[in-house]
């Protein structure tokens, strides 16, 4: 993502009480980088962009009456955000815990073979990390989950 104006053709934007502590948090915790940062004339955030291998989010404040921190809402998520990992998922893990997320689900391998965690962050988006551990067929993964699965990457 060094050009600017070439993006992947997904993103997603979340939405905090307070978007510039957010910001330090999601860098220290997580590992995003920031990669854009508008400020008004008063110096308050209106808009950012951070990325993570070949993703980004955009990182705002609650600026439209549709728009909440899951901490303006008793918590509640309509989305969770699912990020992909290609290494290291156990101490990406340790590393968000030291910064304080809440661990919902510790590291574990899942019957389609990714290995994945789930956290909290301090104003309650939820994020799954995940990394892809062993290649499982969609027939291995349909008889160790009991599920009909159709389509396959």
């Amino acid at each position: 993502m060094n050009d600017p104006f070439r993006r992947p053709a997904l993103g997603s934007a979340v939405f905090y009480r307070d978007p510039s502590a957010a910001i330090d948090w999601l860098s220290e915790a997580f590992g995003f980088e920031s990669s854009m940062i508008i400020k008004d004339q008063d110096g308050k955030l209106v808009h950012a962009e951070m990325q993570y291998g070949d993703g980004y989010i955009m990182v705002g404040a609650e600026w439209a009456d549709f728009t909440a921190s899951p901490s303006s809402v008793d918590g509640k998520n309509t989305q969770s955000i699912h990020v992909r990992m290609h290494d290291a998922i156990d101490e990406h893990c340790e590393q968000a815990r030291k910064a304080g997320a809440v661990i919902l689900k510790e590291p574990s391998d899942e019957f389609y073979g990714d290995r994945t965690y789930r956290a909290r962050d301090p104003e309650g988006h939820v994020w799954t990390f995940g990394q892809t551990v062993r290649h499982v067929s969609r027939e291995e993964a349909e008889l160790a989950s009991g599920l009909t699965i159709e389509g396959w990457h």
